[in-house]
């Protein structure tokens, strides 16, 4: 398995929905980056070996077989794109004075 070096890991903006990421393969996490949002997903947990003292041993097949998506996740970051999307319906006179003010934060650091 190699190993990928990532000199600055942070690819987004706290302010803007996340639109990059970095690129897995059978090998783990690469430097290659990825234009658009990684689904929300997680390893299922390899089982601990019967034995004590066995070394378990992983294969290049462990991500796909073990990779699983976090529906519910993915759900509702689709429906906080939906919502941005419209303007940020139903929000209080405050949150949207915050909202703007953290958007005219981002236009001031680009």
């Amino acid at each position: 398995m190699r190993e990928a070096v990532i000199e600055n890991p942070d690819i987004k903006s706290a302010f803007q929905e996340p639109r990059r990421h970095y690129k897995f393969d059978d090998d783990g996490i690469t430097n290659e980056i990825v234009d658009l949002r990684r689904p929300s997903a997680y390893f299922v947990p390899a089982a601990q070996p019967k034995k004590k003292g066995t070394q378990l041993e992983l294969g290049t097949e462990w991500i796909d077989d073990r990779l699983r998506e976090n529906d519910y996740s993915n759900e509702v970051s689709a429906a906080v794109r939906d919502w941005r999307s419209r303007d940020d319906p139903g929000v209080t006179r405050v949150t949207r004075r915050l909202l703007e003010y953290w958007q005219r934060a981002k236009q001031r650091r680009s």
